[in-house]
């Protein structure tokens, strides 16, 4: 009998209801990573549409342009969400025992919201039958669990590479969190919550859990037991020891990758408290094909569907625009009350209209009542989203996208497939900044 795995809705009021939300059984003995008896039957693809990171490891250096090696960090090209798709569709037609849809980077999926969310929106409308699964540092999963339960993700794994902040200064040299810089003690602090509280929340929706931890000599080795005791009582599933790989031009390159009797011994104690894991590949951000085994002729076809320019929507002429002065994308949807409407011409961009939002103080209506109004819209600019405005007008496949710069650039990105380069400016979206509210969210 096969196992399979529906996410339940939690009964706590912390939790909003799912709206339409999928009750799909999706046979979970189908993920090679997590059953041995997958491993030489099913493909799984890690799709490479989050190139930033919203921390930096002493032993991760990311690549995004590498086919040399094969490590956490590295891909030979990023996708859109839209490419994305097109790719999975294509290797799904090449590979009929392909179960698998993951994202693990190049960097944090999470650091990447907005990609990362419209590419499983995508997969999941194409493929309700896929196993959907995220790799992530933990740091800002936690506003998109409800949506992640919702599209029917069933498994993330969550990487924690020590309890306390004094170790886990060691292990990071930075930590950024709503556009706001943490080091040393204080980032570790910041990061620990944050990782505590996204395994609460995933376990709380019956998403299943793997821990990821680095074994570091000298700084956390002798700590992977206590590790592996903490994640069984927040109510992980089980537990991946992965050794240091000493990487070139990073803090801990200089450091000895753990032996073989060392990796046994860590996993003896983490056995003690949790089921571990022990057929990691230590797979790269765009690995495809049977664990271990990446299909050779895939990597080509990654490179052929990253030159290609693939529309959200092209039965939607328009395109939305949160702006101060109808010139540059510079302005907080929150702070929006109305919007650019544009299309495209044989003469150039024309503004169709300026469009009122729905009022503010209604919570998430608004945002369900703004994508309805905007619903001809095939992407939204603005220069900075929370995540519940992301998530509930992504649903209605609204490509958003953050930027600030000139208006017709963002357009040119959107209806020619032109590269967007736009400037950040680190806090000038950041609620309570900006903004006359209270800091507790848009709405």
């Amino acid at each position: 009998m096969k196992k399979t795995q529906n996410i339940q809705e939690p009964t706590s009021p912390k939790f909003p209801s799912h709206r339409g939300a999928r009750k799909t059984s999706i046979d979970i003995e189908k993920h090679p990573c997590f059953s041995k008896d997958a491993k030489g039957k099913y493909a799984r693809v890690h799709l490479p549409v989050a190139p930033k990171c919203n921390i930096q490891c002493n032993y991760c250096k990311r690549d995004n342009d590498c086919v040399n090696e094969s490590r956490p960090g590295v891909t030979s090209k990023v996708l859109s969400p839209e490419q994305a798709l097109t790719y999975l569709i294509k290797l799904k037609e090449k590979m009929p025992h392909l179960s698998v849809v993951g994202i693990a980077g190049p960097g944090d999926p999470f650091a990447n919201p907005v990609e990362t969310m419209t590419t499983l929106r995508l997969i999941r409308k194409e493929f309700p039958e896929m196993i959907l699964c995220l790799s992530s540092n933990g740091l800002n999963v936690a506003p998109y669990v409800d949506e992640l339960a919702e599209l029917e993700v069933s498994h993330v794994t969550i990487t924690m590479n020590a309890l306390d902040a004094e170790v886990t200064k060691d292990i990071y040299s930075w930590v950024r969190l709503d556009k706001r810089g943490y080091v040393g003690k204080e980032g570790a602090k910041v990061l620990l919550e944050k990782q505590l509280e996204a395994i609460k929340m995933l376990k709380m929706y019956g998403i299943t859990v793997k821990i990821n931890t680095i074994v570091v000599p000298g700084i956390n080795d002798h700590l992977v037991g206590d590790i592996a005791k903490e994640s069984k009582e927040l109510g992980a599933d089980l537990m991946n020891a992965i050794p240091l790989y000493p990487v070139a031009d990073t803090p801990f390159e200089d450091l000895e990758e753990p032996s073989a009797i060392t990796m046994r011994e860590v996993r003896a104690k983490i056995a003690q408290h949790i089921k571990p894991m022990t057929h990691c590949a230590r797979c790269r951000a765009d690995a495809v094909g049977l664990l271990g085994q990446d299909d050779p002729e895939a990597k080509k076809l990654l490179s052929d569907v990253a030159k290609m320019t693939v529309e959200v929507d092209e039965t939607r002429k328009y395109v939305a625009v949160a702006s101060n002065e109808g010139m540059l994308v510079n302005q907080h949807l929150g702070e929006a009350d109305s919007l650019y409407i544009y299309k495209e011409t044989p003469s150039g961009y024309r503004l169709v209209e300026e469009r009122r939002t729905p009022p503010s103080g209604t919570g998430n209506n608004r945002w369900e009542a703004l994508g309805k109004s905007i619903d001809d819209c095939r992407a939204l600019l603005v220069g900075g989203i929370g995540p519940s405005p992301s998530s509930i007008i992504g649903r209605s496949g609204i490509k958003i996208v953050e930027m600030t710069g000139l208006i017709d650039d963002g357009l040119d990105a959107i209806y020619k497939g032109k590269s967007l380069k736009t400037v950040k400016k680190a806090d000038v979206f950041r609620c309570g900044a900006e903004c006359s509210g209270s800091g507790t969210g848009c709405g």
